[in-house]
């Protein structure tokens, strides 16, 4: 049963929550010992379940922060590219974590972005051709009072030509500079 905190008035489709079992199932995302519960139709919303198991417990029998981590990994940018579409480029710049108390019990994490979230990084990378933006996750436990973890994630969002072309342009340099070196 999942927590009151992850209650939401989104709706999932049969294609996300396709997307969400293959994902739940891929060896990289499996072996974190987290778990997608949640994926709404439009990408906005997912939520992340992760429990203490031979999996993910460490060796004083707390949720391994690497866990925590990996488990919550891929999903913004994911998010992004399903949510902006193919006209854009989406990645993940960087990421840091803070622990803020040994979690033994099941975490969830809920992360959201919304529609008018979305239409500003779209009219930034209009105005500019690219942007960026932090986007916090916190694990929480089955009360969503107490966070156990947090996490920073740093996205970086573009419009494909202007990716490609920005590209071309380093690569062009980082060759004459080889070329330059010799």
């Amino acid at each position: 049963m999942k927590p009151e905190f992850l209650k939401t008035d989104k709706k999932e489709s049969w294609k996300s929550w396709w997307f969400s079992t293959l994902m739940n199932w891929y060896t990289m995302y499996f072996g974190t010992g987290g778990k997608i519960v949640f994926w709404a139709a439009d990408s906005t919303k997912v939520h992340l379940r992760l429990r203490l198991n031979m999996w993910t417990y460490n060796y004083v029998g707390t949720i391994f922060g690497g866990s925590m981590f990996s488990a919550s990994d891929p999903f913004y940018m994911v998010m992004l590219f399903r949510s902006l579409g193919s006209s854009f480029v989406v990645w993940d710049k960087s990421a840091s974590i803070k622990f803020k108390k040994p979690a033994r019990t099941t975490l969830f994490a809920k992360l959201e972005m919304t529609h008018q979230v979305l239409e500003e990084f779209k009219v930034r990378v209009k105005v500019h051709g690219h942007t960026t933006h932090d986007f916090l996750i916190q694990w929480m436990d089955n009360a969503g009072g107490v966070v156990h973890a947090e996490m920073q994630r740093h996205c970086y969002i573009a419009d494909k030509e202007f990716y490609q072309k920005k590209k071309g342009e380093t690569q062009s340099a980082k060759l004459e500079f080889k070329i330059g070196n010799k």
